[in-house]
Parts: C-alpha cells; sequence; structure tokens
C-alpha cells in the first residue's frame, strides 16, 4: 500500500504598510510565501507549487504578488526591524555626548527641568524676560 499527496505550509514572510487597492486603507499587510509539497508517507519530499500573496489586515483580501516584490519587501522590513533596534550608541562617548547632551542625573526626576546656575530655593525660572 502506498499512502501519497500534497502539503501546503505558509510562511509569514513580513508585516509591511502600505494602501490596500481594494478598502484604500494605509494598512498593514502580511507577505505570505504558500509552499505545496509532494508527500510520500506523510513525509514531506520536493515543492510542486510556490506562490506569494500579500493580505490587508484591514478588508482581509489577498492579493497575488511576483516573487521579486515579496523578496523585495521582506528585505524592507528587515532593514527597518535593524534599525529600530540599534537606536542608540553602544559607548556613553559617542553621538549624544559630541551633540551636547548631558543625560539625567539618577537623583532628579525625568521630565522636569534642571535648575540653572544658581538655583535659589523657592524661586521659578523666568520666562520671556
Amino acid at each position: 500500500m502506498l499512502i501519497w499527496g500534497y502539503r501546503t505550509r505558509i510562511f509569514v514572510l513580513a508585516m509591511t504598510t502600505f494602501l490596500c487597492g481594494r478598502c484604500g486603507n494605509p494598512a498593514s499587510h502580511a507577505v505570505r510565501k504558500s509552499v505545496t509539497k509532494f508527500t510520500l508517507f506523510f513525509i514531506p519530499l520536493f515543492p510542486i507549487h510556490v506562490k506569494y500573496t500579500a493580505q490587508c489586515t484591514f478588508c482581509g483580501i489577498e492579493n497575488r504578488i511576483p516573487k521579486e516584490d515579496a523578496v523585495r519587501l521582506q528585505a524592507q522590513e528587515e532593514q527597518a526591524q535593524q534599525q529600530a533596534s540599534q537606536p542608540y550608541p553602544q559607548h556613553p562617548s559617542q553621538g549624544f555626548q559630541q551633540q551636547g547632551f548631558q543625560p539625567p542625573h539618577p537623583s532628579q526626576p525625568q521630565g522636569f527641568q534642571q535648575p540653572g546656575p544658581n538655583p535659589q530655593q523657592g524661586e521659578f525660572p523666568q520666562q520671556g524676560r
């Protein structure tokens, strides 16, 4: 007895935002790769069909896209994630110190203005004079 068939697996390559062609909303789209493989005794052997799609998360429409577009969108998403994961320099002497930024002292509450050169207790800084 020979058991054969096929199995389809879907891989999400990227989540990117662009204007939907159906609903016209700037929504996130899931860029997906769908691979159908021939199976023998429930073991996937080789792909028989591959397709790339982009599905709108707002209206749900799924559009087929070329492989080149899917690869380009995936690369853009990976590049954006790399830039987002490294927002600050690794060493304090790089970047901020050269621009004149002084990190607040841990004892100072954040979000409040630092006292001037000669602070007097009970006085507020003069503005607009």
